[in-house]
Formats: C-alpha cells, structure tokens, sequence
C-alpha cells in the first residue's frame, strides 16, 4: 500500500476547511505538515488557526510546522519554504489549496477584491508553486495538486462572476501548463475539485448559511480524493482535472452517504461541473 508516511507536504490555506483536512489524512501515515496560512488569531466566524491545526495534525500522528504566511508576500512564501527544507530536509508534496472569493457580477466587484482574488488564486498558485518545484525535483514521488476546477469555456461558468472564475481558472490553467513542463522532471500536477458543495466556513458565512451546509458534504471527501492522488506514481498520474467523486470511485469507494454533512439531505451541487 502507498503510504505518506515521511513525506513533506507544503499545503497553503491549511489552518482550516479542506486544506486541514489534507493535512490531517496525510498526518494519519506519519506525515509532515507545512501549514501555510495568514491565521494567529482566532475568529469566531473563521474557527481555527495555524497553531490550532498543528496541533491536531500532531495529534493525528504527524508532525507539523505552521508557517505565518500570505501567498502574495514572495519573501514570506520563499522563507516558508526554506524553513520547510530545514526542518524537514525537503518537500514532497505542494497543495495549492488558499484561494479568495467574491460571487459578484462586473459593476460590483470593486477592484481590490479583483486584485485580491487574482493576488491569491492565481498568482499565489504560481508563486508557491516556483518556489517549491526545484525541491519537488529531488523528491522520490513529487506532487503538485490545485484546488480549482476543470477547465470549461462555457459563458455560464464566467457571467454570474467573472473575476472569481478568472481567478479559479487561473490555477487550473497553471495546472495545464504547469504539467506539460515538468512532466521530463516526473513531478505531477493535477486539480482537485468537489461534485458538490463542502462545508467550510467559506459556505457558512458567504454561500447560503445554514441551507447550504445541510446540502454539503464533510471535507475529509476532498482529503481522501487527495490522498488517493497523492500516493499515486508522479509519472503516471498527471495533468488530470479531478473531481472528487470520481476519485473516490478510483479507490473502490462505492458509499458517499459517509461524507454528507446531514445524512439524507439532498446534495447541492458546487460551481462550474
């Protein structure tokens, strides 16, 4: 069986929401956990911070270092990773799973949310993944997995907001291209998107509150969809764009009911499938 035990996973956005819950399925084989995200300080409306999350990574069985970091701070994401290969003398794994959001049409999007969204999707995926592909070159089974959607020109996935879609768009466009390039260096780059909505504190406080949690499904769907990934030969397993249900079907998973957030509920499903 693969296995991420001893493995460095660089995962932005991690103190909370799907990024933790990657780092907690990984943590589970005795993996290492680079916690890459801006939250000190707890927010009663966004639970948890890099300290809390590292905790519970170690609790699972991992080791963790939780990294002050905003993605569009070049110095600070090239110092995180420097940190990263000192402590734990490489990495393995990039998960480029920060991202910003704004479902707001053309006129209502001010620009600095425009600038915001671009700033951490598309340019952050970018960034990160820069500063760690020279490492990923030296790992035995290196990864690069984005969170973002597979790629669709259709004008409906871009008129309800088009510069949330842009942004999105933009990591699964370094995606593309990113795994053409490195593919003679047998790192791997692939997306990973969900079905339906996944319960975060995203959809809690910006898409629909209660009503939508009840139609989500539980995080740890991505995380596992993301283990299966992430254990697969680097050289054999790229240049996909994952949706998390047909992962889970790839590892004999036939039973979704297990991931609902409220069992019987009917599934809303998320953007752009």
């Amino acid at each position: 069986m693969a296995s991420l035990k001893g493995k460095t996973l660089f995962i932005t956005g991690a103190s909370r929401g799907i990024g933790k819950a990657i780092g907690l399925r990984a943590a589970r084989d005795g993996a290492n956990i680079v916690i890459a995200a801006k939250t000190t300080e707890t927010n009663p409306k966004l639970p948890g911070t890099i300290y809390t999350a590292a905790e519970e990574i170690e609790k699972a069985g991992g080791k963790a270092l939780p990294c002050v970091v905003d993605i569009r701070d070049e110095a600070a994401v090239y110092a995180a990773v420097a940190k990263a290969v000192e402590t734990f003398g490489g990495i393995d794994v990039l998960v480029n799973n920060a991202s910003a959001i704004s479902l707001t049409g053309t006129t209502s999007t001010p620009m600095k949310r425009w600038d915001l969204m671009h700033s951490v999707n598309a340019r952050g995926t970018f960034l990160c993944s820069q500063a760690c592909i020279p490492h990923l070159k030296k790992a035995s089974n290196p990864h690069i997995l984005n969170n973002s959607p597979p790629l669709n020109m259709s004008p409906k996935w871009f008129a309800p907001h088009v510069a949330y879609t842009m942004a999105k768009y933009g990591m699964s466009l370094c995606a593309l291209g990113m795994a053409e390039e490195l593919r003679g260096d047998g790192i791997a780059v692939n997306t990973i998107w969900p079905r339906t909505v996944i319960a975060t504190a995203a959809v809690q406080n910006l898409l629909g509150g209660d009503a939508t949690m009840h139609g989500s499904r539980k995080p740890e769907i991505m995380a596992d969809s993301a283990y299966w990934i992430l254990t697969q030969p680097s050289r054999e397993c790229t240049a996909n764009f994952f949706i998390d249900e047909q992962v889970m079907k790839l590892a004999g998973v036939t039973d979704l009911s297990i991931y609902a957030s409220v069992p019987g509920a009917p599934l809303i499903d998320d953007f752009f499938l």
